[in-house]
């Protein structure tokens, strides 16, 4: 998973992107757990996760590009590919602190009460934004990326192609190739 997460996002060619691939590893991407309890909650469950949507985005995007008679361009490839693999970039934690501790009573994990709580969604631009830069589109995508579910609803009528395709990816990936892991 690992490696294809890092060419993936090294084929955008994003000025900072092997200093983001760095922090990742540095702070726990690839073992980190999507969730305390609801999908993937087990160790390499954020990267794995990262994937599904990624994989899911690009099923979305070949067939509504398909059906338009056309191909998407390179900026908004890459754009697919930013977002996939980082929208829940803040689930890692931040400020040398992780997201998720393990739970030894229970098993499994819970929130690490030494990390104030953010938003994962407002934590995950902002950790990538140190290392590249986002688009306006960008942004608005991992920012809205849970649509209702999440915390920052302010959806309605604002509405992108990246968010969509975003948000169903998510959504597809979690309750259907997710389910019950």
């Amino acid at each position: 998973m690992k490696d294809q997460i890092e060419g993936m996002l090294k084929s955008t060619k994003r000025r900072g992107i092997e200093n983001l691939l760095e922090y990742m590893e540095i702070a726990g991407f690839y073992d980190a757990p999507c969730s305390s309890k609801y999908h993937l909650a087990k160790p390499g469950g954020l990267a794995e996760h990262s994937l599904n949507v990624a994989k899911s985005a690009f099923a979305i995007v070949d067939n509504l590009f398909a059906i338009q008679g056309k191909m998407p361009s390179k900026e908004f490839i890459d754009s697919i590919i930013i977002c996939s693999l980082l929208h829940d970039l803040g689930k890692i934690g931040q400020f040398g602190k992780r997201a998720y501790k393990t739970d030894p009573e229970n098993g499994g994990y819970k929130t690490n009460k030494d990390l104030l709580y953010v938003a994962h969604e407002i934590r995950s631009v902002a950790i990538a934004s140190k290392y590249i830069v986002l688009t306006e589109e960008e942004q608005h995508a991992i920012l809205h990326h849970n649509g209702l579910y999440g915390e920052l609803q302010a959806i309605k009528n604002n509405e992108t192609p990246l968010y969509m395709i975003l948000h169903f990816a998510d959504l597809w990936a979690c309750k259907v190739i997710e389910k019950g892991e």
